[in-house]
């Protein structure tokens, strides 16, 4: 009769030191093949038991990753990003990208015409789109309360960069003045003005409170200080910055809880200006009358019909990239102010949809930091950037369409403009500031 083979020991005493060492080597791996010959299934499984305890015993617990500490760190310091702030990040970004893109595209027919770099205009514009989403993230990182510190500094800055315009360091630009040339480097400062007016008057109206409800702690000094920015920009005769200005002045005034009567008063000056503004210049007297349909003067309706037909002539998904033929010198500054047509033309209706779907998602996004934070100057800084980039999208897009003369205005994070484009970025990096996590007892439901 066959004698059974005996069991074979646990496999515990046949790794004496394996749960010490921490981990398995190659002959430890030997001795429990050896010792579960009679049984290949249990000697996986004590292998694999070992092997467990021994990762575990060398770690001591879970292994932490390195990016994850850093990560958790930085996010101590700074706040932690909330799902409005990868939002407004990630279709700021998408613009930028579809902005660099056509410009490149609008850009080559007239550089070639003129027998120039076809690559100058993007390789600079993205230059200037590398150095405003560094600028982005380093604004995003600052805490919102230091902002209330820089106010003063902003405007005073802001105040004397657009009183420079009118010396001899300023350059005159098709008839606007509204350019400085220090070093070589031209910029615009109303830009500059913008963000900086933002910031200073949500510091301003915050600390009214509700002092508000009286006119003159409206007028004083919000009014007198947003009325100086304007007045220097109209100096300059640049009406299309002005009225974008005008139009976050009000937003401003509007989050600050102010009452209707003045936002009626305010909107009221502000038409007055505008009207002024047209009568007193040759060049937007003929601009508003060409809206209307006064095309005697030669050229005076090239913008807006050739930009019509470069819209009709894209359909439903356009003519393709690079394609456009309104471009070669038919549309004046297809790069800049009337590049909408361009995008409406190369990518159709789609792609026009497309791109004001993502104005749609910034400015919901932004709405949500918002609606989100109960102090003041939160509100009021974010709600007059909102209303900077949202609002001038819709001017931009509504002289390209017809339903407004021209003005002048940039297309937001698309139209070429380093100056702009840089500018348009460090706002929403300030908004980005503001959009981190706050206490839980302090957010609003949206």
């Amino acid at each position: 009769m066959a004698k059974t083979p005996a069991q074979p020991r646990s496999s515990a005493k046949s790794m004496p030191a394996m749960a010490n060492d921490g981990a398995v080597s190659a002959q430890d791996a030997a001795k429990v093949s050896v010792a579960e010959k009679g049984s290949p299934a249990r000697g996986k499984a004590s292998l694999g038991s070992a092997v467990k305890s021994g990762a575990g015993a060398k770690g001591g617990g879970p292994v932490r990753k390195p990016l994850a500490r850093y990560r958790n760190w930085f996010n101590s310091k700074v706040g932690k990003p909330t799902a409005s702030y990868y939002w407004i990040i990630g279709t700021a970004i998408a613009l930028t990208m579809i902005g660099r893109m056509t410009v490149l595209s609008a850009s080559t027919a007239e550089t070639i015409s003129k027998g120039q770099d076809p690559y100058d205009l993007f390789i600079k514009e993205s230059g200037f789109a590398v150095v405003g989403l560094v600028l982005m993230f380093l604004l995003s990182c600052v805490p919102r309360n230091r902002w209330k510190k820089f106010a003063p500094f902003l405007l005073g800055l802001a105040v004397l960069l657009l009183i420079l315009v009118f010396t001899p360091l300023g350059v005159n630009v098709q008839g606007n003045l509204n350019w400085l040339s220090i070093a070589g480097l031209q910029f615009q400062p109303s830009e500059a003005a913008k963000l900086a007016l933002a910031i200073w008057m949500g510091a301003v109206l915050a600390a009214k409170g509700r002092l508000l409800r009286k006119l003159v702690h409206v007028l004083v000094p919000a009014a007198i200080g947003a009325g100086a920015i304007i007045l220097l920009i109209l100096l300059g005769h640049d009406l299309g910055t002005a009225v974008i200005v005008g139009m976050m002045v009000i937003a401003g005034l509007w989050f600050a809880g102010v009452p209707k009567r003045f936002l009626a008063l305010a909107m009221g000056a502000a038409a007055i200006v505008v009207v002024i503004s047209n009568l007193t210049s040759d060049n937007r007297t003929g601009r508003f009358a060409s809206w209307l349909g006064d095309c005697s003067a030669p050229g005076a309706c090239d913008q807006y019909l050739n930009g019509a037909y470069a819209l009709a002539s894209g359909g439903w998904f356009g003519v393709g990239l690079g394609q456009s033929r309104q471009k070669w010198n038919w549309i004046p500054e297809a790069h800049n102010d009337f590049i909408f047509a361009i995008i409406g033309e190369e990518f159709g209706l789609l792609g026009s949809i497309l791109i004001v779907g993502l104005y749609a998602v910034l400015a919901f996004s932004i709405f949500r930091v918002i609606n989100s934070r109960n102090d003041p100057f939160s509100r009021i800084v974010c709600g007059m950037i909102l209303t900077w980039i949202i609002g001038q999208a819709i001017v931009n897009i509504g002289v390209v369409v017809g339903l407004l003369p021209v003005f002048g205005v940039p297309l937001p994070l698309i139209s070429y403009g380093g100056t702009a484009l840089i500018m348009v970025l460090a706002g929403v990096g300030v908004v980005l500031s503001f959009s981190r996590t706050e206490p839980e007892s302090s957010l609003k439901t949206s």
